[in-house]
């Protein structure tokens, strides 16, 4: 009897070093175990980038805004709000019909407002643009334009996320602050 379960431990012992010892398979386990992980990471990367590319778009776009009412245009042609979003939003990249903006006179160019208006209302709906202050200056004025859009992001598979999401978006916002050239009306 001792001598079968000798023989039997030791041909169990061979197939145990024999499995640990061979290499068929090795790839895709460690494929396996690494993809997960590389795959979450990647798709990470793709959301950041995307996301910093709205954001250099958004800022180029506030700037562009600012130029309107820094040159008088945007007053003498008694533009409105929605005037400005139509002429400045990168359409390819945002929905336009959410974006606003907020233009405001402030004592110094320090003393401008860059906080972040808030987007959504105390139900969680989305705010419209005349719930925001437009007022666009004079010559010599020294102002605030922000543009802001609710930024769609898509949680990664590891519970990534860029920031504060509220109702599936992230509010993104562009800001400029300048002095109104002294124009003439």
């Amino acid at each position: 009897m001792f001598r079968k379960t000798s023989a039997h431990f030791r041909r169990l012992t061979k197939k145990i070093f024999r499995f640990a010892r061979t290499e068929r398979g090795a790839t895709a386990v460690e494929f396996a175990l690494i993809a997960p992980p590389f795959l979450a990471t990647l798709l990470a990367i793709f959301e950041v980038m995307i996301f910093l590319f709205g954001q250099m778009a958004l800022q180029n776009a506030a700037n562009q805004a600012a130029r309107y009412f820094l040159t008088g245009q945007a007053q003498n042609g008694n533009w409105t709000a929605s005037d400005i979003v139509t002429r400045v939003c990168p359409a390819a990249i945002f929905n336009c019909t959410k974006m606003f903006v907020v233009v405001q006179n402030a004592s110094s160019c320090s003393g401008a407002s860059t906080a972040a208006p808030s987007m959504y209302n105390a139900s969680g709906s989305l705010l419209t643009q005349p719930s925001y202050t437009y007022a666009p200056g004079a010559p010599c004025d020294v102002m605030g334009v922000q543009l802001v859009d609710p930024w769609p992001v898509v949680p990664g598979p590891l519970g990534f996320d860029v920031g504060l999401i509220q109702n599936g978006t992230l509010e993104m916002m562009g800001v400029s602050a300048f002095r109104v050239e002294p124009y003439s009306g």
